[in-house]
């Protein structure tokens, strides 16, 4: 197997990380990009794994660390915007300068993190029209001959997630659980079954130029999804499914709440079932991981951890 020279933008991220130790594994060499290297320091155990400090968004930062690389991967992304960091910013503007340093020193392979339903003009929120876009212009640079595949997931999940671990919290200290879009549809995609098409894609000459829908094996409603949260913690709360009004309500409050658990962008993307028209791309032909095989083998142990530290900080150890 080639090795390559790996550029990632947002590879400290839930899924970056997940797909740094993977390429690192297989002998790759990695150059990854952070605004703050102390944050990093578990990677820095790999001997082929350089981690700089640089911004992102600085166009000449990122010509100065893609020189020398023959890929470059762009996980960066956020769901919610800030003062400091918007939809435009972070996956248009992005996107954008990715692309011209690519071109502007030679490297010839890039792979994008996009999302399922991302659409530049019809896309339901924001979020998903700033995804569509940022996908679109990736694809733009093949016309001078970057050769670019892109990755539309489901949500995914996987340990160190902030999906199920998220529902874990809430579940373990709220004694009632007002649900808004509790009929939203997931398709929920293992983390290791992304990483892996990732990995797959970096030589497959047949993945050059697609975009790939990647979904889990089972469509699922959000409500069904925190009750077999609920199940794997071994908790029972009332989970009190709201109307669409109500939602569109609780996503307009919840949005001003810190770390803005729901917001009203949320609630559209939220509108569009997250779920895959066809089967998981055969290409990467991995069998794929399902809820019920690997949810309870990572929610089970943090759940375990949350106690034994909740019960030292009542015991004043902490």
């Amino acid at each position: 197997m080639k090795k390559h020279m790996i550029c990632i933008l947002g590879g400290s991220g839930f899924v970056g990380r997940h797909l740094v130790n993977q390429l690192a594994k297989a002998g790759h060499h990695v150059r990854l990009i952070t605004r703050r290297i102390e944050r990093q320091r578990d990677l820095l155990i790999w001997p082929t794994v350089d981690v700089v400090e640089a911004n992102i968004h600085d166009a000449q930062a990122l010509r100065t660390h893609f020189a020398g690389c023959d890929t470059v991967i762009n996980l960066a992304a956020i769901l919610n915007e800030s003062k400091k960091a918007t939809f435009q910013t972070v996956h248009v503007d992005l996107a954008r300068n990715v692309v011209q340093a690519c071109l502007a020193q030679g490297v010839k392979r890039l792979l994008h993190m996009s999302a399922l339903n991302a659409d530049a003009r019809q896309g339901a929120s924001a979020y998903l029209r700033s995804k569509g876009e940022a996908e679109d212009i990736a694809h733009s640079a093949a016309e001078h001959g970057l050769r670019v595949t892109s990755f539309r997931p489901s949500v995914i999940f996987g340990p160190n997630d902030h999906f199920f671990n998220r529902f874990a919290g809430l579940l373990r200290y709220a004694p009632v659980i007002p649900l808004a879009c509790p009929d939203a549809r997931f398709a929920p995609v293992y983390v290791g079954d992304v990483v892996h098409a990732f990995m797959v894609a970096l030589d497959e000459r047949a993945t050059i130029g697609q975009r790939y829908d990647l979904c889990g094996p089972r469509t699922y409603t959000l409500k069904e999804l925190m009750e077999y949260a609920a199940s794997v913690i071994g908790v029972k709360r009332p989970i009190i499914g709201l109307g669409d009004t109500l939602s569109r309500i609780m996503a307009g409050i919840m949005e001003h709440a810190p770390g803005k658990p729901l917001t009203r962008d949320n609630y559209l993307s939220m509108q569009v079932d997250s779920v895959c028209r066809g089967e998981f791309p055969a290409v990467f032909g991995t069998q794929q991981t399902s809820v019920e095989t690997a949810v309870p083998l990572y929610l089970n142990r943090r759940d375990q951890r949350a106690r034994y530290y909740d019960f030292r900080r009542v015991a004043g150890r902490d």
